[in-house]
C-alpha cells in the first residue's frame, strides 16, 4: 500500500502527544517494519489498525491508526501512540521472532 504521508491535526496530535511521543517517533516507527493488525473492536465507519513498531532508538511503541484518502492521496492518521510496557515488549519480541522465523 503506497502511503503519501500523514494526516495530523488538532484532533489526533494532542492524543498522541499526551503520552510523551513525538511526531518524528511515530512517523519513523510507522515507516520502519511495523507489525500491523486489524482492530475490529475499535473500527466503525473507518477500519482501524493496531501497530507495533520502534522509534529510532529502538524503543517499542504501540499505535492505533487508520488510513484516509485526502485529495486523492492515501494518508496514515495516527489516533493514539505510546511507549509499550515491559509485558507488552516481551510479547512483541516473542511474536516478532516467530514472524521472522517463518
Amino acid at each position: 500500500m503506497k502511503i503519501a504521508g500523514f494526516d495530523w491535526d488538532a484532533g489526533n496530535w494532542p492524543k498522541c502527544a499526551k503520552h510523551g511521543v513525538s511526531k518524528d517517533e511515530i512517523e519513523y516507527a510507522l515507516f520502519h517494519d511495523p507489525l500491523i493488525a486489524p482492530d475490529p473492536a475499535h473500527s466503525g465507519p473507518e477500519d482501524r489498525y493496531i501497530v507495533i513498531g520502534r522509534n529510532r532508538q529502538g524503543r517499542p511503541m504501540f499505535m492505533g491508526v487508520t488510513f484516509r484518502m485526502v485529495d486523492g492521496k492515501r494518508l496514515i492518521r495516527p489516533i493514539t501512540a505510546r511507549y509499550m510496557h515491559a509485558k507488552e515488549v516481551k510479547r512483541y519480541e516473542t511474536q516478532r521472532s516467530q514472524t521472522e522465523n517463518r
